[in-house]
């Protein structure tokens, strides 16, 4: 029977969750499997991987082949690598306490690029909402000293408008005044006397 480890898809529409299985390579995606090896989580960065090593390692053993993608995982979590260090053991190569030690070392190296990797993120991250606040408050100095200028504007206008209304009250108030004056003094008899007096020209 052809053995294949590969990814069982679970999870919700758009945020997908897998489990790395070994299972018939004549069975559904995600139909019945033989052993779960491990889960494999995508929705985060990095990707969490939990991976039973032994067990895939003894299935690699057995014959199992890997998808593209399993086989990218098992190399990630250094199954691969413990494969191909139990194959010099079985050859004579080193022995098993050797084996192991290499693989320790490599684990160790890997988990410090991990690590770094997570800083790395985490100081990209920060960065960028530095940035995003500079960018903000930039906007928010620029919208302000717009608000104020349209208020100083208006304030502008405001005077010039109660200017000019003072200067057309005034004016009407003059007339409103001249006018009744000119016509009183008209109406005078002393005035009156002074017009009818007036020297007729001689013909």
């Amino acid at each position: 029977m052809p053995v294949k480890i590969r990814l069982q898809r679970h999870g919700k529409k758009g945020k997908p969750f897998y489990w790395i299985v070994a299972a018939d390579a004549r069975a559904p995606r995600d139909g019945k499997f033989l052993e779960k090896l491990g889960t494999y989580n995508p929705n985060v960065n990095p990707a969490v991987i939990d991976l039973n090593v032994d067990g895939s390692v003894k299935w690699l053993q057995n014959g199992a082949q890997p998808t593209d993608t399993a086989r990218a995982i098992l190399s990630y979590k250094g199954v691969l690598m413990k494969y191909h260090l139990m194959g010099g053991v079985r050859k004579g190569a080193f022995t098993e306490e050797q084996a192991e030690e290499k693989f320790n070392a490599w684990l160790e190296s890997k988990a410090g690029l991990v690590d770094a990797k997570k800083d790395r993120l985490s100081t990209d991250k920060e960065k960028a909402r530095a940035e995003a606040l500079a960018a903000e408050k930039t906007v928010n100095e620029k919208r302000a000293a717009k608000a104020a200028g349209a208020v100083e504007e208006a304030a502008a206008e405001a005077t010039e408008a109660e200017e000019a209304t003072d200067e057309a009250v005034e004016a009407v108030a003059e007339e409103t005044v001249e006018a009744p004056v000119e016509e009183a003094v008209a109406e005078t008899p002393a005035y009156k006397a002074s017009s009818e007096e007036e020297p007729k020209e001689e013909a």
